[in-house]
């Protein structure tokens, strides 16, 4: 996979939870146009685990479809056993163009790094795409251990991690035994632009999908050597996220910041508390301060 960003995309829903098909492939294809270098279909900011078992195949195959080849795209499949998960694999399994599934480990109990091991290495062997491992302890309450990680890449259909952890990253990227194509995803997003001139140049963030023009021009940059406009640019990302944390609902402001780009319908889990008028103000403000709208 290519250095670059990667956008960790929301999943648009009216408030029955039907999908909304046209404003994922608006999403898509402004991400597409700002130089995304890889997609995620139905991840944390996707809200993969609340989404309607109707709609899930419906997701992943409109996504894929608006990608039209022009950057990988990534499936989550996450649920919490084995059986669950490769039941998910199996709904996306004639959709063409999916880069690879993932997916974090079983979140419901916590796992030990044999349990660890032995769930991907059964979803590896029965999934037709490749396997991309998931490290989100904030969640799973359980780290996926660089030791774990060394064992499992061993496996010819386990192909890559997403994770936020500074430290494994570094571990595995000066592993010597770690193989060609396996792609390591580097998603804490405060730490960007200095993880991407140590190398650690794969970066996935839901933050993407509603600062496109912003990510694009810092990831230029960054490719160009131009610390400093990166770095303005990750810090008016941060704001943005930070002014999403002043609001009862972080997804619901996400929500209205994806409306102002003309992607329409809820990226919120469907419980949330509303934002009031004056947030979305604010949020409008700085939008149009950042350039995106």
């Amino acid at each position: 996979m290519e250095k670059g960003f990667y956008t960790a995309l929301g999943t648009p829903v009216e408030k029955d939870g039907t999908f909304c098909a046209g404003s994922m492939v608006t999403q898509v294809e402004r991400q597409v146009a700002a130089g995304a270098s890889g997609l995620l279909v139905m991840g944390s900011m996707g809200n993969e685990p609340y989404i309607k078992n109707s709609e899930y195949r419906k997701v992943a195959e409109i996504s894929v479809a608006a990608a039209r080849g022009k950057c990988p795209v990534l499936v989550g499949v996450t649920d919490v056993s084995i059986a669950r998960v490769i039941d998910r694999i199996k709904e996306v399994s004639d959709i063409d163009g999916i880069e690879g599934v993932v997916s974090t480990i079983p979140y419901y109990s916590t796992c030990g790094q044999s349990d660890i091991y032995n769930f991907y290495t059964a979803l590896a062997d029965a999934s037709r795409y490749p396997v991309y491992l998931y490290d989100l302890a904030v969640v799973t309450k359980a780290p996926i251990a660089p030791s774990t990680v060394q064992k499992l890449w061993k496996h010819p259909n386990i192909r890559g991690i997403k994770s936020g952890n500074l430290v494994t990253q570094r571990i595995l990227k000066r592993s010597e035994d770690r193989p060609d194509n396996f792609s390591m995803i580097f998603s804490n997003i405060d730490e960007f632009d200095i993880a991407y001139c140590y190398g650690i140049d794969r970066n996935l963030d839901g933050m993407f999908s509603c600062t496109p023009k912003t990510a694009g021009k810092m990831y230029r940059a960054l490719e160009a050597g131009d610390r400093e406009t990166a770095g303005q640019c990750l810090d008016s990302i941060l704001a943005l996220r930070d002014l999403f944390l002043t609001t009862p609902s972080l997804l619901n402001a996400y929500t209205h910041a994806m409306n102002l780009l003309g992607c329409e319908g809820s990226f919120a889990i469907d419980y949330e508390d509303g934002i009031s008028d004056d947030d979305r103000a604010r949020v409008t403000e700085f939008m149009r301060k950042i350039g995106e709208i």
